[in-house]
C-alpha cells in the first residue's frame, strides 16, 4: 500500500476539526447523559461518574491526536529539510560542473591558440630560446604555478643541453637544485611534479618541473602535449635539412 505523506497545513485542518468535534462532545456530554448508565445488570455508573469517564477518554484521545499531529509535522519538516539539502547539493554540483566546463573550454582555447600560433619552426638557438620562453609562459599559466623549469638532457652523458626557467612577473620563488641523474633514474622529488616527454626512442629527454605536489589530469595532459611539441621542435632545429648551422 502506498504511503501518503500529508502536508502540514492539511494535518492542521484535520487536527482542528477533530478537536472541535471532541470539544463539542465534551460540552454536550452532560446534556446527552441523563441519570445512571447501566452497562450490565450489576455494572451501573452514576451520571457524574460516567460523564467524568467519557470526558477523560475524550481528553486522552485529543492528546493522542495532538502528539500524532506533532509527530507528522516533525517528519514533514525533516523531509522538507532533506529535500532542501539535496537541492542545495545538486545546485552546488551543477555550479562546479559549469565552472569545470568553463575551465576546460578556456584551456582548450589556450591549447588551440598555442599550437596554431606556431607558423614556422625555429632554426637557430636564439629562435629556440624564444620557443622555450613561449611554452614556459603557457605552462605556468595552465598549471597556475609560480615557475616552471624546462630542461633538455642528453640521455647518455646526463648533461644538460638546454634549459629555461619561466617565472611569473615579480615572483621571488627559487627552484631547488635538481640533478639530471635524479630525473633520468626517475627518483621521487618531494613537493614537485615532473612531466617527461613521451618519445622513448631518442637520446635526449625533455622534461618540465613544477613546484606543485599534484596537478589535475587535464593540466598534465595539456602540459604533456607542450613538452612533446618542444621535443619535436628540438629535433627539427637540429635537423640537417636546415642550412643554418647556428644550432643548439
Amino acid at each position: 500500500m502506498r504511503k501518503i505523506n500529508f502536508h502540514p497545513s492539511f494535518l492542521q485542518i484535520i487536527y482542528f476539526v477533530i478537536i472541535l468535534i471532541l470539544f463539542f462532545f465534551i460540552i454536550y456530554t452532560p446534556t446527552l447523559i441523563e441519570g445512571p448508565v447501566r452497562i450490565t445488570k450489576k455494572l451501573i455508573f452514576e451520571e457524574e461518574t460516567f460523564e467524568g469517564i467519557l470526558i477523560g477518554i475524550l481528553f486522552i484521545v485529543s492528546v493522542s491526536i495532538l502528539n500524532l499531529y506533532k509527530s507528522e509535522v516533525r517528519k514533514q519538516k525533516e523531509l522538507i529539510n532533506k529535500i532542501n539539502n539535496d537541492k542545495k547539493k545538486v545546485e552546488e554540483r551543477l555550479l562546479e560542473s559549469d565552472q569545470y566546463i568553463g575551465k576546460v573550454n578556456v584551456q582548450l582555447m589556450d591549447i588551440k591558440s598555442i599550437f596554431n600560433s606556431i607558423d614556422s619552426y625555429p632554426q637557430t638557438k636564439t629562435e629556440f630560446k624564444k620557443t622555450f620562453n613561449y611554452f614556459g609562459e603557457r605552462i605556468i599559466g595552465i598549471a597556475n604555478s609560480n615557475w616552471a623549469l624546462i630542461r633538455i638532457i642528453d640521455y647518455n652523458s646526463q648533461k644538460t643541453i638546454s634549459e629555461h626557467l619561466a617565472k611569473r612577473d615579480h615572483s621571488s620563488s627559487e627552484f631547488p637544485h635538481i640533478s639530471n641523474k635524479m630525473i633520468i633514474e626517475n627518483e621521487p622529488i618531494t613537493a614537485l611534479t615532473t612531466i617527461f616527454s613521451r618519445p622513448k626512442n631518442m637520446n635526449v629527454l625533455v622534461f618540465c618541473i613544477l613546484p606543485l605536489e599534484k596537478i589535475s589530469n587535464n593540466d598534465r595532459l595539456f602540459i604533456q602535449a607542450m613538452i612533446d611539441e618542444i621535443t619535436k621542435l628540438f629535433v627539427i632545429v637540429n635537423s640537417t635539412y636546415f642550412k643554418n648551422e647556428s644550432v643548439i
